[in-house]
């Protein structure tokens, strides 16, 4: 299941961007290609190229659930304190246990949990 494709988002850390590289997963990072895009827009591109979003900015929900822009999955970060060090554990996390569940679904990350939002019945 290795042929996972993320895009991550300007606001996420290089130390998380960094790590999918390392651990060969294809990953872009909107800072080596063009910081201005448009929420919109990297939502297309994410769609387009089938690739997981991850991203800090919590206004991709509205994108996805009350707009139904579609997409391939969502990472939303949530975690108090912003340091790099602890999201990037909390990436480590999800992808050794439930790597499965990303595809075609809203993940949200916080301190102490994972939560799993089907964008399924979005289609």
């Amino acid at each position: 299941m290795q042929n996972i494709k993320f895009i991550a988002d300007v606001n996420i850390e290089k130390a998380i961007v960094d790590y999918l590289s390392e651990k060969a997963y294809d990953v872009k990072w909107v800072p080596d290609f063009n910081c201005k895009i448009l929420d919109e827009e990297l939502l297309s591109l994410a769609r387009r190229e089938k690739r997981i979003l991850i991203t800090n900015d919590k206004d991709f929900g509205e994108l996805i659930f009350l707009q139904r822009k579609l997409s391939v999955g969502i990472i939303l970060i949530r975690v108090k304190g912003q340091r790099a060090e602890d999201k990037l554990n909390l990436i480590k996390k999800l992808l050794a246990k439930h790597k499965d569940r990303l595809l075609e679904h809203f993940v949200i990350i916080s301190e102490d949990k994972f939560r799993f939002i089907s964008m399924k019945e979005l289609k």
